[in-house]
Order: C-alpha cells, then structure tokens, then sequence
C-alpha cells in the first residue's frame, strides 16, 4: 500500500477536519482526533482535542509506538496516541483513523446498541457486518485499547466501531474515505433511529455484499 507523504497527509488531515465540520460530524464541542499513516514506521496526528481552526501546522509526528518524534502533544492527547498506533500496528491497509462523537453514532454507543448493517452505502466502504460497541473503559486505558484492537484485528470487515458510553472510531485507507466513511456510518444510524418509526429497518438482501463489490468492480468505482 502507498501511503501518503508527510506534506500530503498534513493537508489531507486539515481537508478531512473541514469536512467533518461541514457535515456536522463534531458535535457540539468540536472535538476530534484524525491521523494518518505516513510510512511503515510513522504517522502524523492531531495535537489538541478541538480542530475547529486546524491547521497543518497542528499535527504531530508519532511512530508506531506511539512514540512523539516531532511536534507537541496536548496533554489530554496522551491518552488517546495508543488508540490510534494500535489500529496502524494491527491492520497494516489503514492509512488514516478518525475518532469523534458523531451525534447518532453516539447516541448507539450509549445505548450500548450495535448499528445494523441495512445501507447500502456502507458497503462501499468494506463494512460486512454491524457495527459493534466495545464495552467501556476508561479513554485510552489498557482495557480500552485491547477491546478497540479485538475488533480490528479479528473482524477484518469492520472500518469502524464503537466505543460504549464515548463516541465513533473508524479507520480507512485515507483522511478523506475515513471522514466519508464516518459520515455515511452517522447518516445510517439516523436512519435506523428514524425506520423504528415506520416498524424498524429491514435487513439487506442476503446477496447485497458480493453483488454491491461485483458492480463496484464493473464500473471501476470505490465509492
């Protein structure tokens, strides 16, 4: 896999704040944390808990330890670092990992409460089965990360999960597709909240995931 360079992925992370941002995926606090994969060994990350004002000049230099080699870190950061070294070390086709409190993903997560796979659109984006919640624990805590590296590491159709009683982490190829991804995956937990309305949401059709990747081969798309 290619994985960006140190100047692609600061503008790319900046790009992919902006979006998320647009399209309210930040809650009211506007807080986040997005890195991306620059090499191997590295990757480049946010500094600070708010990115409504980030900029490319924000971001620190981690290695896969979760280790800072350049640049400063928030204090509060401290805590999250391994969250995202973990998933780099674990699934080496990630490129970028992007960790909010999207509102309806949220509200999943404090129901305790996996969202079904019953868009469409997330099949476009790898997801092949519901999205889970792992148990809590305190940010960042040993338990945390082991139950968040469970997941990634044994579920290799899973880009995203929850965290309980916290908020949305996912994990893509790029800032861009992880910012996608998690607006998709917000949008489909609206949706599931809305269908109970009209008597629930209704599975997919068993056959939905290997004719959805067969179109997507078709006519060339990724998305």
């Amino acid at each position: 896999m290619a994985y960006l360079s140190e100047n692609e992925a600061r503008q790319a992370i900046v790009l992919a704040a902006h979006q998320l941002g647009e399209s309210g995926m930040l809650f009211r606090g506007n807080h986040a944390n997005l890195s991306a994969r620059i090499d191997g060994d590295r990757f480049i990350m946010t500094r600070g808990g708010s990115i409504a004002h980030l900029t490319a000049d924000d971001l620190a230099i981690l290695d896969l330890s979760g280790r800072i080699l350049s640049g400063q870190m928030d204090p509060t950061m401290q805590e999250i670092i391994q969250m995202h070294a973990g998933v780099y070390r674990t699934r080496s086709s990630v490129g970028a990992v992007i960790h909010t409190h999207a509102p309806h993903i949220t509200a999943f997560a404090v129901a305790h409460e996996p969202i079904p796979l019953v868009y469409e659109p997330l099949l476009r984006f790898g997801v092949s089965e519901a999205v889970p919640v792992v148990p809590w624990a305190p940010r960042g805590s040993e338990k945390s990360v082991s139950g968040i590296l469970d997941i990634v590491a044994h579920h290799p159709g899973l880009p995203a999960l929850m965290m309980a009683n916290h908020g949305a982490l996912v994990f893509h190829e790029t800032p861009q597709s992880a910012a996608q991804l998690l607006a998709t995956l917000d949008e489909a937990a609206e949706l599931v909240i809305l269908a109970r309305a009209l008597g629930g949401a209704k599975p997919l059709h068993p056959d939905a995931i290997h004719e959805v990747r067969e179109r997507m081969q078709a006519f060339g798309s990724r998305r």
